[in-house]
């Protein structure tokens, strides 16, 4: 059973009330900017003055921490847990902790983590506060990397107070409701000149792979010269790419994605409790979403545990939207690459153990040097081989470009005329054939990503256009048809099916938290000045069904294609930053309150999850002029989890 929400905490209403009426996001009604103070005294049993201390605050803004009234230091990440060592400042069993919270002066601007348009740039602490005492001999950064090929797993790991230790796991792994024990290993550690010490593991007695299918997990504590000193958990995987395919465990595989920029409003920040995202993924897995790509943020750590409980893989992405320039180029900010760089590395170790993460990007629609980005793309594949980069989402929209260093791409076209999604803005011109054809379901993308001339496309004419650049525009000189890319490594088109629906004014008594939807307000209004109000809801369920159809369309037509990765879609559980709602087919608030004419939508991905093959039927048209029924079968496609 899907947990119950978990109810929102009480509004603090600390800062200056807004009364501002945002018509493009939805409104803070306490908008607050600046240093937010907090302090706790605890009393420590005085056994443990003297040994290894951390305080760890799981999600927050930029901290900076005091014990008994002396400056421990700062920290600065936005995805990361924040982690002190204190036991130098600890001096006496009563502990007085003061952190000092600020949610201005980020390094970078922070995308979807920051911005009004998604969970708002809250301020304070969230997740678990935690002050650990460790044994003299302790080990922490423990990473653990899966080997299939020899059923077993390396643990690496930081070794603290001594060069060797005895070290001893043991667990169980759980596929489908039942449990499997793993026997006791023991090993002696050795550290080298770095701290750093390893073990492998053989699981060969207990061995289960980790899917979509079959979220097989494994489970181990281990203990350091006989002392309890940690636990961690993982999967035995191989996400990888086999041609244009991606492959999990060496079978073919299709992602039904998602786009997720946290949004939740009754809280305006990403909840870390784990029933919470048992609600919230269950829900989406449902609807048959397999892949959730994370806009320029990342989630909680309680999101990758239940991912890897249910089967779904994630994509987290860095913070980051905008350009990443080369050392001497106009535009390069040291100060900021060196911090998303970093924040990356932290990443990386934090999550890294999830077998759901199986995906990394360096953001969204970037600009810059390619060759600057495949740099940092080498950097992360010599940290962690343990996932699949590419150098971002949609990077430089109708110039793109595919790295030597990406595994895959992402972007909504391979040059200005071959498009890889149904619907444009006009900033994104040309149209799609969502957009400009005669509904059918004939289309498919197999003569954009393998063309029949590729070297004809005309670069001489070259215009000014506008882009959408971050959250806002910026003009970019471009070719008519800006070259054009062949690929040989899987493609997953970039936000599909940005249909927007007319507000459900009914939504409006929902947002009981930070965040109003005063826009709402404002659009009753006016729709009431023009005597309208009436038709709001049939406007609502009009706009929503042709929304549905469109992108039942685009799934459809993604799923026909002879190789693909596919489609991460955008906005499935709704969007308000136009204050429209793209997609809104699961509601702003998770499923909470869905909308009937999601029916289609829901159908076709259930059907696309339920099945390892589905046919395709392609036919010219849906119905001929008397609307008598569709003319005769064309041909059909099988097209799925398994070969064609």
């Amino acid at each position: 059973m899907t947990p119950s929400r978990s109810p929102a905490p009480p509004l603090a209403k600390k800062g200056t009330p807004n009364p501002a009426r945002e018509t493009g996001f939805l409104t803070d009604a306490y908008a607050f900017e600046g240093q937010a103070w907090f302090r706790k005294t605890v009393y420590l049993d005085p056994d443990f003055l003297g040994l290894p201390m951390k305080l760890t605050l799981e999600r927050t803004r930029i901290t900076t921490l005091w014990i008994n009234g002396r400056r421990v230091g700062s920290c600065d990440s936005l995805c990361t847990p924040h982690v002190y060592e204190i036991s130098a400042y600890v001096t006496k069993p009563l502990v007085e902790i003061v952190v000092c919270v600020e949610n201005t002066g980020y390094p970078t601007k922070g995308g979807h983590l920051t911005s009004p348009d998604t969970q708002s740039n809250w301020n304070g602490i969230t997740g678990s506060m935690t002050l650990e005492v460790f044994s003299e001999v302790y080990a922490d950064h423990v990473q653990a990397y899966p080997d299939p090929e020899r059923r077993e797993v390396t643990l690496t790991m930081q070794l603290h107070g001594a060069k060797t230790a005895s070290f001893a796991a043991e667990g169980s792994v759980m596929e489908d409701d039942e449990e499997d024990s793993i026997p006791t290993f023991q090993t002696q550690l050795t550290a080298d000149a770095s701290g750093m010490a390893s073990v492998t593991i053989p699981l060969e007695e207990a061995y289960y792979e980790w899917s979509e299918f079959h979220p097989a997990l494994y489970c181990l504590t281990y203990r350091i010269n006989e002392q309890d000193c940690g636990y961690l958990s993982f999967g035995m995987r191989q996400f990888c790419t086999d041609g244009m395919r991606f492959t999990i465990n060496g079978q073919p595989t299709m992602l039904r994605g998602k786009h997720d920029g946290l949004i939740f409003p009754r809280t305006g920040y990403a909840p870390t409790e784990v029933n919470e995202w048992i609600r919230i993924l269950d829900i989406a897995k449902s609807y048959g979403i397999n892949h959730y790509r994370f806009h320029t943020c990342c989630p909680p750590d309680a999101a990758f545990t239940v991912a890897d409980l249910l089967g779904i893989y994630m994509e987290p992405e860095l913070p980051f939207w905008g350009t990443i320039a080369a050392p001497g180029e106009e535009g390069y900010n040291e100060v900021e690459q060196n911090y998303l760089i970093a924040l990356g590395d932290k990443i990386l170790e934090t999550f890294g153990n999830h077998p759901s993460f199986v995906m990394f990007s360096l953001g969204n629609e970037l600009w810059g040097s390619p060759e600057h980005l495949g740099e940092i793309l080498r950097h992360y594949k010599a940290l962690d081989s343990r996932h699949l980069y590419t150098q971002g989402c949609n990077n430089f929209q109708r110039l793109p470009q595919i790295l030597p260093e990406d595994d895959y791409f992402v972007g909504v076209r391979l040059s200005k005329e071959r498009l890889l999604r149904g619907s444009y803005g006009m900033c994104d011109a040309p149209l799609g054939h969502v957009q400009t054809d005669r509904p059918s379901t004939m289309h498919t993308y197999d003569d954009v990503i393998f063309p029949k001339q590729t070297d004809g496309e005309d670069d001489s004419k070259v215009q000014e256009i506008e882009i959408q650049y971050g959250t806002g525009v910026k003009k970019v000189k471009v070719g008519d048809t800006a070259g054009g890319l062949v690929l040989t490594k899987p493609i997953i088109t970039h936000e599909i099916g940005q249909y927007e629906v007319y507000p459900d004014f009914r939504e409006i008594e929902k947002y009981t938290g930070p965040l109003k939807a005063r826009n709402f307000e404002v659009f009753r209004e006016r729709l009431a000045a023009r005597g309208m109000l009436h038709q709001a809801e049939q406007f609502f369920r009009c706009s929503g069904a042709l929304a549905a159809t469109c992108y039942k369309e685009e799934i459809e037509g993604s799923h026909a294609v002879a190789v693909c990765g596919w489609f991460p879609a955008a906005g499935f559980a709704g969007f308000f930053r136009t204050g429209h709602g793209a997609g809104r087919y699961a509601g702003c608030f998770h499923g909470e309150q869905g909308t009937d004419f999601a029916g289609g939508v829901a159908d076709v991905l259930f059907r696309l999850r339920a099945a390892g093959t589905v046919p395709v039927l392609c036919l010219h048209h849906r119905r001929d002029a008397c609307g008598k029924g569709v003319p005769a079968l064309r041909h059909a496609r099988i097209s799925g989890t398994q070969h064609h």
